[in-house]
């Protein structure tokens, strides 16, 4: 339960410090540039020169879609950042001696109680991670049923249960990149509305405000759709490190526990 409070703090917290670090941005540089790009080209436009729709990197992310967007994309780095640290830490749990057994000894239902005492000196904090919750499943499993068979259930059920758990815990992530083109959507239904609006001017032979309309409708698509394959991209690589923990603990278990039982 700590746990989940303190993930659910940490969240909260990163996504009042990715909007009012991705909103300072946009007020203090990305709008002023974009704003005077297009200045530049109005400018030159009424002096008679040819309106060429800027192309400025600054134009194309400045409305409030694109800047939400990139609010959720560090919303989701920061989640994504918090659970590989968290799997790293699991995962150093695999360089320690856990079970101090040699090769060609036997692990006898006597000798596990010595086994369950070294894991249960560990430090609270480690104690919570798979892999010793693995191991000291199969040991009280076998202390219990005298069945190497039924420790290997047992280190099963806790790495299918831990799959099952950090799958879950990927669902704001999901959220979140389903979410980012969604808002992408939301700017191309605003820029094709406000073009509309502005029809009769365009029919006057105005085109600037509908070009602009128009930029809004795709400028906020493009960047959605980009930060969302962003997005995607890493948080595949969080799960793919996910699933090596648990394909790792039960090998590990195999390797260094269940092949030295003997019933």
């Amino acid at each position: 339960m700590k746990r989940n409070a303190n993930e659910m703090y940490f969240q909260l917290i990163a996504l009042l410090l990715g909007f009012i670090l991705i909103h300072a941005i946009f007020v203090t540089l990305v709008r002023p540039n974009a704003e005077s790009t297009i200045r530049q080209q109005v400018e030159r436009a009424a002096a008679g020169e040819p309106y060429i729709v800027p192309r400025s990197f600054y134009v194309v992310i400045k409305d409030i879609e694109q800047e939400a967007c990139f609010i959720l994309m560090f919303w989701a780095f920061a989640i994504m950042t918090y659970k590989a640290r968290a799997l790293l830490r699991e995962e150093s749990m695999f360089d320690k001696h856990l079970i101090a057994a040699n090769e060609g000894a036997r692990i006898l239902v006597e000798d596990t109680a010595q086994f369950t005492a070294s894991l249960r000196s560990l430090p609270q904090d480690q104690r919570n991670l798979l892999l010793p919750r693995a191991l000291d499943a199969a040991l009280l499993r076998f202390q219990t049923t005298a069945n190497i068979q039924s420790a290997n259930d047992a280190v099963s059920a806790t790495c299918i249960s831990e799959s099952e758990r950090l799958d879950s815990e990927l669902s704001m992530i999901r959220y979140i990149t389903w979410a980012i083109p969604s808002i992408g959507f939301i700017g191309t239904v605003r820029g094709i509305g406000g073009a509309l609006a502005q029809a009769h001017e365009a029919m006057e032979g105005d085109l600037a405000g509908i070009t602009s309309s128009l930029g809004v409708a795709f400028n906020s698509t493009f960047v959605a759709l980009l930060i969302s394959m962003f997005v995607m991209f890493f948080m595949h690589q969080l799960q793919l490190m996910q699933e090596r923990l648990v394909l790792d603990t039960q090998g590990y278990c195999e390797q260094n526990l269940l092949r030295f039982l003997k019933s």
